[in-house]
């Protein structure tokens, strides 16, 4: 990470990472399209469950960005010992996070969804999905974290791997479990929420095995294991602005979920937005996989003071996502009925959805910029810029605004929110990127 050309480096770090997200952003889309053709109800109570699970993926995906920083800082300092206790001490947190879960998956799947709809039927379908996709989710942080450590020891051919096992036992599962297919009974909206977990373990125990046979700098020897809470803090100082970073979408999918069914309580809303995040990963998650590979450079070339690289890294960095976002925006403008119909979509729901696809893509290359820069102040020790950036965006702006617009115009005009509030994203990652620049890159 210190030597290769960069633009060579970037591709090698990041091709693989954004092959295996955009497979897991695919079974998504799967998993949707099953659970819409067996019942609209289902696809909205899937989407009423998105707040929890983007909850569980980010405290898992935020743990793992203040590791890598740690990890990869250290590596680069060649501080091995080190280097250890940020894998040992991210493996500890994962599993009390886990309880945590586990505990709010037995005490509050009902009540979760008590509190967004009065529908008996979305009711029983989301708390049956909620409590399985939670109660196992173990599968998830021991999955992210395997992938991490091989990331931040430059092994992201092996990460794609295990990642893309869990993608394909769920896509392979989805159809069987939810229809009754191969000799097993239909299950419906469990059997996709089992899928998905069943998915998430075969990645967990492969990410586990990959990191003892082939992840020779790091050492996942537990026996001898004491927290040590510098470590920890240090984690949470890159990590915890990540973790409420992803916490605040799902903050704001909830109660943006809330909006739309006031406005339109029949629930179209809510499986429109449901829709538009599934497909909308496709197109995200190429650039998230970027990010995860930059990260890991920026951090090595940070902790090595080696300014050149660092700069390099994001220039390219930031070019390649938005170039990305372009390219998923012609896709999102060009034919948006043709998504749609991939999930079965009533008359109503066709016709909502197809204007609020071009609506929202606008934002898209906004995004980019603002999401990948956000990942360098994460790179640079700094997560709190990213934090503060995706608050604006999320809370400040674009709930207010969806409300206002949704209540006064109706609800075609809530889409409007996501392009004004990347606006507004935008304006506040160049004004922070400017001063973490002069204060941390310029004098090495």
């Amino acid at each position: 990470m210190g030597t290769m050309a960069m633009p060579k480096l970037i591709l090698t770090m990041s091709l693989p990472i954004m092959f295996s997200m955009m497979i897991s952003a695919l079974y998504n889309i799967v998993d949707s399209m099953f659970v819409a053709r067996w019942s609209e109800d289902a696809l909205q109570a899937v989407s009423l469950a998105f707040p929890v699970q983007t909850l569980v993926i980010a405290v898992a995906t935020g743990t793992g960005v203040g590791m890598n920083s740690l990890l990869s800082k250290s590596l680069g300092e060649k501080d091995y010992e080190k280097a250890n206790k940020a894998a040992h001490n991210t493996i500890f947190v994962c599993g009390l996070s886990y309880l945590v879960f586990a505990l709010f998956a037995v005490l509050f799947s009902e009540t979760f969804f008590r509190l967004q709809t009065s529908d008996p039927v979305v009711i029983g379908y989301g708390k049956s999905y909620l409590f399985i996709t939670t109660i196992c989710c173990l599968g998830v942080f021991v999955n992210i974290i395997g992938e991490r450590l091989l990331q931040g020891t430059g092994r992201t051919t092996l990460s794609m791997v295990s990642q893309l096992s869990g993608a394909v036992t769920n896509i392979i599962l989805d159809p069987i479990m939810i229809f009754g297919l191969c000799g097993f009974p239909e299950m419906g909206i469990k059997g996709a929420a089992i899928a998905t977990v069943t998915g998430q373990i075969v990645g967990a125990i492969l990410a586990t095995f990959l990191n003892l046979r082939y992840n020779k700098e790091i050492s996942l020897d537990m026996r001898k294991f004491r927290p040590e809470m510098s470590i920890i803090k240090t984690i949470y100082r890159v990590g915890l602005p990540s973790i409420i970073m992803q916490s605040v979408m799902s903050f704001t999918t909830f109660f943006l979920d809330k909006i739309l069914i006031l406005v339109e309580p029949s629930g179209v809303g809510v499986n429109v937005y449901g829709i538009y995040f599934k497909l909308q990963s496709f197109i995200f998650m190429p650039v998230f996989g970027l990010n995860n590979g930059i990260v890991p450079i920026v951090a090595y070339n940070y902790g090595a003071r080696n300014k050149k690289r660092i700069v390099s890294a994001i220039k390219i960095g930031v070019i390649s996502a938005v170039c990305i976002m372009g390219a998923g925006t012609l896709f999102f403008q060009i034919k948006p009925e043709i998504l749609v119909a991939l999930f079965h979509p009533s008359e109503a729901l066709l016709k909502l959805a197809v204007p609020a696809l071009k609506i929202l893509s606008i934002s898209f290359m906004a995004a980019g910029y603002s999401i990948t820069m956000g990942s360098v102040f994460q790179a640079l020790g700094n997560g709190v810029y990213s934090l503060v950036t995706t608050t604006i965006r999320q809370i400040i702006v674009i709930l207010p605004v969806a409300y206002l617009l949704g209540t006064t115009i109706g609800i075609g005009a809530i889409w409007w929110a996501m392009p004004i509030a990347e606006c507004a994203a935008v304006v506040t990652t160049t004004i922070f990127f400017l001063r973490i620049f002069r204060q941390k890159v310029r004098g090495l």
